[in-house]
């Protein structure tokens, strides 16, 4: 009898389809997401704490850098590259070679996933040192007349971040061809709204993340009741 040969799916097909079940998600996260912004900037007044100041003129002023400067395209190589190469470490693996440049760099591991290929679009790398570095300079120092140095910071780097993920997206990134486009952007979507829930959450004292948790089970309530609707009309037009 002839063999049969095992039946093989490829990868980037699983993660497209994958991708596809992640929108909705995506949609009940940004819904709840904005809700809570505008619910912490209208009615709880989150853009009058120096927090919110500080932090939006860290942004505006490497938005004007940013637009206005030559780019400091070897410092977010080197950002870049290290993100790699931490992700890498996190789970496990090994790093042999780091390269940067100011026309681009590499790193080789003994490890490669698409968290770690993915990584440098959604984990702010400088935001997450301007931070460490605060937490340490805090063990020796008294830190809490400079806070809002650390808002300011922050702000800036993650406009760094956004900038520069926004910019390089289309400039045809092997780390999300290899992993399949439409599913990196999903990925890179969703966990930059992830990471900006829980920025919100820390800078409003009136946002908990069990009041953002209800608010995403309640949205998630009525997404999958609208979806049961939605099937049982159809079921019942056929």
């Amino acid at each position: 009898m002839p063999a049969f040969e095992p039946l093989t799916v490829p990868t980037r097909w699983l993660k497209f389809l994958f991708a596809i079940f992640l929108l909705p998600f995506c949609a009940i996260l940004s819904q709840t997401f904005f809700t809570a912004f505008a619910r912490a900037t209208v009615t709880q007044r989150l853009w009058a704490g120096e927090e919110f100041w500080f932090f939006s003129l860290g942004a505006v002023l490497w938005l004007i850098a940013f637009f206005g400067l030559p780019r400091p395209i070897l410092i977010y190589v080197f950002g870049h590259e290290l993100t790699h190469a931490l992700w890498v470490w996190f789970m496990g693996g090994r790093v042999s070679r780091f390269r940067v440049s100011s026309y681009g760099g590499h790193v080789v591991t003994s490890k490669a996933n698409f968290w770690i290929a993915l990584a440098p679009y959604f984990f702010p790398i400088y935001s997450i040192l301007a931070i460490a570095i605060y937490g340490v300079l805090s063990l020796f120092l008294n830190m809490q007349p400079h806070g809002r140095l650390l808002y300011a910071a922050i702000g800036a780097t993650w406009a760094f971040h956004f900038t520069f993920t926004c910019w390089m997206i289309p400039k045809n990134q092997t780390d999300l061809r290899d992993q399949g486009t439409f599913f990196s952007l999903v990925v890179i979507y969703l966990m930059n709204l992830l990471l900006l829930s829980v920025m919100l959450i820390l800078a409003s004292p009136q946002i908990t993340f069990a009041r953002f948790g209800t608010d995403l089970v309640t949205n998630l309530s009525n997404f999958s009741r609208w979806m049961v609707d939605l099937f049982q009309a159809l079921a019942h037009k056929l």
